[in-house]
């Protein structure tokens, strides 16, 4: 072989060598779990249990553990705090997708479900006090006998954003909401007019609209892929079960007992009109005279259509 062609062909092993240990390193040093076990933060406020090397099934399975009340929906100051610092290590870099590892879709929602008041709030984002104690180094507060916790929007949509792709976790943060949004109906007094009879009815679209805009990367995808992340989602709504014992439990059966009803391919676009929905049973259900409840609904149906369009930018 010439002179040259050993030079060659030292070039070309010098290259492949290179690659070869550039993709190696890559990948040893491609942070596992998001980086979740090897953030001091989340190391401290989840537990011993997380390490570095640990599986994610692991992780999933120790934060649902360390962010779970002793009841469901009540919480301590350490749970709360554990809750929050999973989302801020999560979303903490500058970029505007997380790539979340699959093992923690369902354990990250699943524990954000059990806060359920709280995501409704940083849904809608219309409440002064999530948004003052929003920030990282803020102290979850304790309200109504249990704590609760906040971080800024942008975090909390992309976190939420990252969850969606599998629809199972989707599916629970949606059922979450609903119930959430059922009670909040509930609970408007019976001689509520003017502000105090809309605010819930449009927070609540605002909320779910908001919701839909997440999930709309999810179902960007090609239309087959699309069809049956939608088809995950119905088939866990639809089995969930609702307490018709009081009035929330009643309107969030009637909604499921309407999705249900309603033709398969046309679902999803049901889903988009859940806060009208939803609306529109309450206000029959109070016997609201004609005017009202198409004023009402007119303010729902564009808080709904206004929350969805402000997630795509």
């Amino acid at each position: 072989m010439s002179a040259k062609a050993w030079a060659a062909a030292g070039v070309c092993l010098a290259l492949l060598g290179g690659f070869a240990a550039w993709f190696l390193v890559g990948r040893d040093t491609d942070p596992t779990c998001n980086g979740l076990a090897d953030d001091t933060r989340v190391q401290k406020s989840v537990g011993h249990s997380v390490h570095p090397g640990m599986s994610c099934a692991a992780l999933g399975e120790a934060i649902i553990k360390a962010t779970a009340g002793s009841q469901p929906g009540h919480h301590t100051k350490e749970q709360a705090q554990a809750m929050k610092d999973v989302v801020f290590a999560l979303s903490w870099a500058q970029s505007q997708k997380i790539e979340l590892d699959p093992a923690l879709r369902v354990p990250l929602a699943t524990a954000l479900a059990d806060y359920a008041p709280d995501v409704h709030e940083m849904l809608a984002g219309l409440d002064s006090t999530y948004v003052t104690k929003a920030g990282r180094d803020t102290p979850p507060w304790e309200a109504g006998g249990t704590h609760h916790l906040s971080v800024p929007a942008d975090a909390f949509r992309k976190t939420l954003r990252a969850m969606a792709e599998d629809p199972q976790a989707y599916a629970l943060l949606r059922m979450a909401e609903t119930r959430t949004a059922a009670g909040q109906l509930a609970a408007v007094p019976v001689d509520a007019t003017g502000s105090e009879l809309s605010l819930q009815p449009t927070k609540n679209a605002r909320a779910l609209g908001i919701l839909d805009g997440i999930a709309d990367p999810a179902t960007s995808q090609n239309a087959d892929q699309a069809r049956k992340w939608h088809a995950a989602v119905f088939d866990r709504l639809l089995t969930a079960q609702a307490d018709q014992a009081d009035p929330a439990g009643r309107l969030t059966a009637t909604w499921l007992q309407e999705l249900k009803n309603t033709p398969e391919q046309q679902r999803a676009e049901r889903l988009h009109t859940q806060g009208v929905d939803m609306a529109r049973t309450w206000a029959q259900a109070r016997t609201m005279d004609e005017p009202t409840r198409q004023e009402l609904l007119t303010k729902v149906e564009n808080s709904a259509r206004n929350a969805r369009e402000e997630v795509k930018h």
